[in-house]
Order: C-alpha cells, then sequence, then structure tokens
C-alpha cells in the first residue's frame, strides 16, 4: 500500500494523508482561504478550523460522518464549554472519539484540531 498525499502547505507538512482506508488530516488551524487568521472567539475560530479539518478532508474524498478520531489543542480550558457547542454542530449523531488537552499553541490561535477518518477506497 502506498500513501497518497493531498494538498500544499508553506510549511512541510501534507493537509491529508490517505493509507489505505484511513484518511490523517494534519493540525488544521483558523486561517481563511487566503491564510489569515479569523479573528474572534473561540467559536469562530472552531467554526474556521473545523471547516478546514473538513476541506482536507473532502481533498482525500472522505466526509465529517469518516471521521473516527479527533485531536484538540485550546489554548485556554475555560473555552472548553464554547469550543463543544460548536464542536457537537459538525458532529451531531455518532461523534467522533476525541482528546483535548490545553496548550499554548504554535502561533497565536484559540484552538487547533487533527483528524483520522476511516473512509474506505470507493
Amino acid at each position: 500500500m502506498k500513501k497518497q498525499v493531498f494538498g500544499a502547505s508553506h510549511v512541510p507538512l501534507s493537509p491529508a494523508v490517505r493509507a489505505g482506508d484511513l484518511v490523517y488530516v494534519s493540525g488544521q488551524v483558523p486561517v481563511d482561504a487566503q491564510g489569515n487568521i479569523v479573528q474572534g472567539g473561540v467559536k469562530e475560530q472552531t467554526r474556521q478550523v473545523l471547516d478546514n479539518v473538513k476541506a482536507a478532508l473532502a481533498l482525500a474524498g472522505a466526509t465529517m460522518e469518516e471521521v473516527v478520531k479527533t485531536t484538540v489543542w485550546l489554548e485556554d480550558a475555560r473555552d472548553f464549554g464554547a469550543f463543544n457547542q460548536v464542536y457537537a454542530s459538525y458532529f451531531p449523531k455518532e461523534p467522533p472519539a476525541r482528546s483535548t488537552a490545553e496548550s499554548r499553541l504554535m502561533i497565536p490561535i484559540k484552538v487547533e484540531i487533527e483528524a483520522i477518518a476511516y473512509s474506505p477506497k470507493k
């Protein structure tokens, strides 16, 4: 099985990598299509991050419904409730397994999310 990479980045990573039926999405941050950090609170940034996760999955032919695991880093654990409200709207039924940690992030943002999807090739 040969891995397939999808998308490009200005840093040394691939936005999505397919290995057989699994799709790995690199940590997505709240940047818009022009590469600008989305302003606002954790809710606005979480929406952008999850839209970016969705777009990276689509590059590899996967969907949000196929996500089996996410890892979330929040800059401030006190934002968990607001983050969780938005997150739940992207996974309204059968949400994936998830780990969430408070962490200092590499750029001045409030949230970063990576994902793994089980997406059998059609």
